[in-house]
C-alpha cells in the first residue's frame, strides 16, 4: 500500500481529527526572541495560533526577524491542519524555528511567518519569558519522507 484515502482524496501524513481546532488572532503584544545576547525577532505585530491541546504559538512577520540568524535545515514535517513546515537552526540550536511557506487556505495567515520553540530559544511576550507547560509540546513524528508541496495539496479544491 502506497497511500491512505478518505473517499477520493489522498490523506498525507495522518488523518485530521474533526474535533481539532485552530484559531489565529492578530495582536499588538511585544514579542522578542533571543538566542543568547542576539535578538532574533522583535515585533509588536505577531500572530498567535491557538491549536487544540497545544500551547499558543507566536508567529513573527519575516520583516521583524533577523534572517541572518536562521539557518535552513534539511527535512520537513507535515501537519494535516497547516501543511508542510520547514525548519531553521539558530546558533547551533537545532530546529529552533519553523515556518509554513505555503500554509493551507484555512490558516493562510501564518504563511511565511516564523515561529520559535520556547524550550530551545528564549521567547519573551511583553517581557515575560514563555515556556511550555507539561503536555503542551508537540511529539514529533519525524521528518516526512521527501514530501513535496504538490503532494501535500493534491486533495485541495481550488
Amino acid at each position: 500500500m502506497d497511500a491512505f484515502y478518505e473517499e477520493d482524496e489522498r490523506i498525507v501524513g495522518h488523518a485530521a481529527d474533526s474535533y481539532h481546532r485552530i484559531d489565529i488572532r492578530r495582536t499588538s503584544r511585544h514579542l522578542v526572541v533571543r538566542s543568547g545576547d542576539r535578538v532574533v525577532a522583535d515585533t509588536t505585530r505577531p500572530l498567535v495560533l491557538y491549536e487544540s491541546g497545544f500551547a499558543p504559538r507566536w508567529y513573527a512577520p519575516r520583516e521583524d526577524v533577523d534572517a541572518s540568524a536562521l539557518t535552513p535545515v534539511e527535512g520537513r514535517t507535515f501537519c494535516p491542519y497547516k501543511g508542510l513546515a520547514g525548519y531553521y537552526d539558530i546558533a547551533g540550536a537545532r530546529r529552533a524555528a519553523w515556518s509554513y511557506d505555503d500554509a493551507y487556505a484555512e490558516v493562510r495567515r501564518i504563511s511565511g511567518l516564523v515561529s520559535f520553540e520556547p524550550d530551545i530559544v528564549e521567547v519573551h511576550l511583553d517581557g515575560v519569558r514563555q515556556s511550555l507547560e507539561p503536555g503542551q509540546n508537540v511529539v514529533p513524528h519525524g521528518v516526512d519522507r521527501n514530501l513535496t508541496l504538490d503532494e501535500t495539496t493534491a486533495g485541495e479544491q481550488p
